[in-house]
């Protein structure tokens, strides 16, 4: 990568250094403690330039502070009283926004001699090679957990927060029964397993047009390498939602790309395809697919989510809430005669149900207007960034409905 200007540092210091963060249990939360800087440099740069579609995510931030005063309040069908921890997770996702609000702002206001344009592509590059060695870590070590310098820091009413635990204690995989028997799923250096499969793939297209559109030939041969190598984890890691992902922006790519570039995506995914094949990665897959388990507790929890929102349709209730039962049971949690009774919160299996709790319909639209706006101002831009990034773009909107974007993805957007 080429040297960058010093008011660039923080944007390094995230994506360069976020094994770093992830060890000290500020993965997910290393743009909140960043935006501080970027924040007091923005001050004296001032005027600041606000870039197109500021304003939605401004409405979506006053949205999401109105709905703090519902933070007491209790839909039917579900249950729990306001708590400490119900009051920190909804000031940590607020911080969130903020954090995103300012790191949007930071970015914009960097021009091509601070922070050159292919320099951050090869960043996020750096990114995705960080999170697919975190994949090989939890596929090799599963059992790898520590206490963070964060935990120990924290009071016990924040950390043992469920949300917050996630956060800030590392572990290397969550070990399932997605197959009928245990297997690791690779989620190092994030806080889920499915955070480290959006991850990927939305990192995975800026390492491609960094390291191959505008690679060298020992970049590019490199590129291929890992690439191969990153196919293990990805097909361990048991997440549909990622291998969807990945079909998309191999349709997108065939969709937009000139004649010979569409038959040179189309040879390297048929290589791919009769690769996989002939490998015993292939089985994992079909096994996968065959057993479906989460299918019954996403449909619960998403239509639990969408009738309790429904109490709320304008401003949601500002934070998750548990709902009553789960798909096997109606009783409340986990019980001695019951350890399968245990259900996710409201608003987890996707953005999209997150925010019809969170925030209501008016936050959901307020959301997807700003990603589906970026699409249409940038779909005529025929270069390779202007491309990748509105493939980001759609996956952002195709994940809302199975993916949690407020942490990590986003900040990788």
């Amino acid at each position: 990568m080429r040297r960058v200007h010093p008011t660039a540092w923080p944007i390094g210091a995230l994506l360069v250094g976020y094994p770093v963060w992830w060890a000290l249990g500020l993965g997910g939360l290393a743009v909140i403690v960043l935006a501080v800087p970027m924040a007091a440099i923005l001050w004296r740069r001032r005027p600041v330039r606000t870039p197109p579609g500021f304003g939605l995510w401004l409405l979506l931030l006053a949205g999401y502070l109105l709905s703090g005063l519902m933070l007491g309040e209790m839909p039917p069908g579900t249950y729990g009283e306001i708590s400490e921890g119900r009051i920190a997770g909804y000031a940590m996702r607020l911080a969130l926004y903020v954090s995103m609000l300012v790191l949007v702002l930071y970015l914009g206001n960097l021009d091509e001699r601070e922070l050159p344009q292919l320099t951050l592509v090869r960043m996020l590059g750096v990114l995705f090679l960080t999170t697919v060695a975190g994949g090989f870590l939890g596929l090799l070590a599963p059992g790898l957990e520590f206490t963070s310098p964060m935990e120990l820091v924290l009071p016990d009413w924040v950390s043992g927060n469920a949300f917050v635990q996630n956060l800030i204690h590392p572990t290397a995989a969550q070990t399932q029964k997605v197959l009928g028997y245990a297997m690791p799923r690779p989620e190092a250096p994030y806080e889920w397993a499915n955070a480290w499969g959006s991850n990927l793939s939305v990192l995975l297209v800026w390492f491609v047009v960094g390291w191959w559109t505008y690679g060298s030939t020992g970049r590019r041969v490199a590129a291929v390498v890992l690439l191969a190598l990153a196919a293990v984890p990805v097909v361990y890691s048991l997440n549909r939602g990622l291998w969807i992902g990945l079909a998309v922006a191999v349709a997108y790519l065939v969709l937009r790309l000139g004649a010979r570039a569409r038959l040179t995506v189309c040879a390297a995914a048929a290589a791919g395809a009769l690769v996989f094949a002939a490998t015993p990665l292939h089985s994992i897959v079909t096994q996968r697919l065959d057993k479906p388990h989460s299918n019954d507790i996403r449909a619960f929890t998403v239509a639990a989510t969408v009738a309790a929102a429904g109490h709320s349709p304008v401003i949601g209730y500002g934070n998750t809430r548990n709902a009553t039962g789960n798909h096997n049971s109606i009783t409340t949690g986990k019980t001695d005669w019951c350890r399968e009774c245990g259900h996710p919160p409201l608003g987890s299996d996707g953005h999209l149900w997150h925010l019809l709790i969170t925030q209501g319909v008016a936050g959901a639209v307020l959301y997807v207007a700003f990603f589906a706006g970026a699409i249409r101002r940038y779909w005529r831009d025929r270069t390779p960034v202007g491309m990748a990034g509105v493939l980001v773009m759609i996956l952002v909107l195709l994940y809302m409905f199975v993916y949690d974007a407020l942490v990590t993805p986003s900040a990788s957007i």
